[in-house]
């Protein structure tokens, strides 16, 4: 892979706009890699305890205490349609803002580790297929060639939705 970037203590720096070349946040879910748009996210956390919510969907895993704040943390494996995540030595939390703009709201996303910040030119970035993928095809943004590999690029607006997924535990406890 070319244009990497290591991942420093905590917070990514800003995005590089030189060329429209944008930046992503790599993490692995089991043997695979996903990115998403280093924007949005915030800071990465170790994986601590959480406070659990009875009556939440399975793949809102608790809550945590920010520096005050509430912060929800979402099993990203869990929302995709998979096993929950095991903690492990690398499994964190990503913090990061989802929403539209000026109705931000900060989440934590689980993940079984976090990689590096990558370069990828919007060039570079394919749409997202018709088929052949683990996860529903409207949290893909589009698939990013790396060097002769590709990386799902995930849309976090669809993917972890607020209004759906509240929608979904209301749907839940309704049943």
């Amino acid at each position: 892979m070319t244009h990497h970037q290591t991942l420093t203590a905590g917070v990514p720096g800003e995005r590089k706009s030189h060329e429209g070349v944008q930046q992503y946040l790599t993490f692995n879910l089991g043997d695979e890699v996903f990115a998403m748009d280093i924007r949005s996210v915030r800071e990465i956390i170790q994986q601590g305890a959480m406070t659990v919510v009875p009556l939440m969907p399975e793949f809102v895993r608790g809550i945590i205490n920010l520096r005050g704040a509430v912060v929800p943390v979402i099993d990203l494996q869990a929302r995709l349609g998979r096993a929950l995540t095991q903690a492990g030595k690398k499994t964190c939390v990503i913090i990061f803002d989802v929403g539209p703009d000026g109705d931000k709201v900060e989440l934590g996303l689980l993940v079984d580790a976090v990689g590096e910040v990558i370069d990828i030119a919007p060039s570079a970035i394919e749409s997202a297929p018709q088929f052949g993928t683990t996860i529903a095809r409207e949290y893909i943004y589009g698939l990013g060639k790396v060097g002769s590999e590709f990386i799902v690029i995930l849309e976090p607006e669809r993917a972890l939705n607020i209004d759906d997924m509240v929608a979904l535990t209301e749907r839940r406890h309704a049943a």
